[in-house]
């Protein structure tokens, strides 16, 4: 009887860890945030059996806090968010969030300020006296990243307009309706298409590439790089080939999470790029060999023990 009983005891457990559901903190819908999230939902379900719900949230900053205490497991967030969370700088000066760890690095974001298509602004150094979004309360680490992108063009905070939003959204929402002159919101954001179409098309300001432009921006947020991103269906905004801000974005997981949980989602992201794609196509130009990509945080041990099996050899 107690042998019978041990047995239906073990297997209600197994039952109970199989329906585990993961907390997969996003960032607002209307975000490549929260179509990153969803994307890698599916996967992890449909390849790696393990289940999930993506809660959105304001954004990063009221996330990662939430990933590093336990409450949720695992988030998307940009190279800027993962540095000064896990050194707690920054946005995080004082607030330390110690368990975060890279589950894998995915691919960069696009962007720099946009303006109406129409718009007599036709350079960064153009927004000198402009109304430009800033603040991004629930979005803190945005705002080194606008500096980062005008500094290209030899400008500081104090030689534009400030206009306070909490996120990205709320900056899409006053430009549509005329109360600053410059947007700010990466290549590609469904949110981007739905601002291009209400206001009559858009344009994104080019980034210098200069040596001098360059070092400005690395000033700011050393992990930066421009590249020339080439218009196509996915992007609205490029009347030609154009120099945006490229920083690159990552799948973040709490230390709590177990290795196996872990290597099951690192497998299952690498070995179904297509359905990742199939999903938001902007993976479609992702290259599952750089999940491994250095960055300024550790890895999961879960991540670590797939990267080397695969002879990637990421660094704990």
């Amino acid at each position: 009887m107690l042998r019978t009983l041990t047995i239906v005891a073990a297997a209600f457990a197994a039952c109970g860890a199989q329906a585990q559901v993961l907390g997969f903190g996003s960032p607002p819908q209307g975000q490549i945030g929260y179509n990153m999230s969803s994307a890698i939902a599916r996967v992890m379900s449909e390849e790696g059996k393990i289940q999930s719900r993506v809660q959105p949230y304001s954004g990063s900053s009221a996330v990662l806090p939430l990933v590093n205490s336990g409450e949720l497991d695992l988030a998307v967030c940009n190279v800027l968010e993962i540095e000064e969370a896990t050194r707690g700088e920054g946005a995080y000066q004082g607030r330390k969030q110690a368990n975060l760890r890279v589950l894998g690095v995915i691919f960069p974001l696009y962007s720099s300020i946009f303006v109406r298509k129409d718009s007599p602004i036709k350079s960064l150094a153009d927004l000198k006296g402009k109304r430009i979004p800033y603040g991004f309360s629930a979005q803190v680490t945005l705002e080194r990243i606008v500096d980062a992108i005008i500094a290209t063009g030899g400008l500081a905070r104090s030689d534009v307009v400030p206009v306070l939003v909490p996120n990205v959204n709320r900056g899409a929402d006053d430009f549509m309706e005329g109360k600053i002159d410059g947007g700010f919101f990466a290549l590609g954001a469904a949110k981007v298409t739905e601002v291009d179409k209400t206001v009559g098309g858009i344009r994104y300001l080019p980034l210098s590439d200069d040596p001098k432009s360059v070092a400005a921006m690395k000033k700011i947020m050393p992990y930066a790089y421009i590249k020339v991103v080439s218009p196509s269906p996915a992007f609205v905004g490029l009347d030609g080939p154009t120099r945006l801000m490229a920083y690159d974005y990552l799948v973040v997981v709490g230390a709590h999470v177990k290795d196996d949980v872990v290597y099951k989602i690192a497998q299952a992201m690498f070995e179904n790029k297509p359905k990742l794609a199939e999903s938001f196509r902007a993976f479609g130009g992702w290259d599952p060999q750089t999940m491994n990509k250095e960055m300024p945080a550790s890895f999961h041990p879960g991540s670590v023990k797939f990267f080397k099996e695969k002879g990637l050899g990421a660094k704990p």
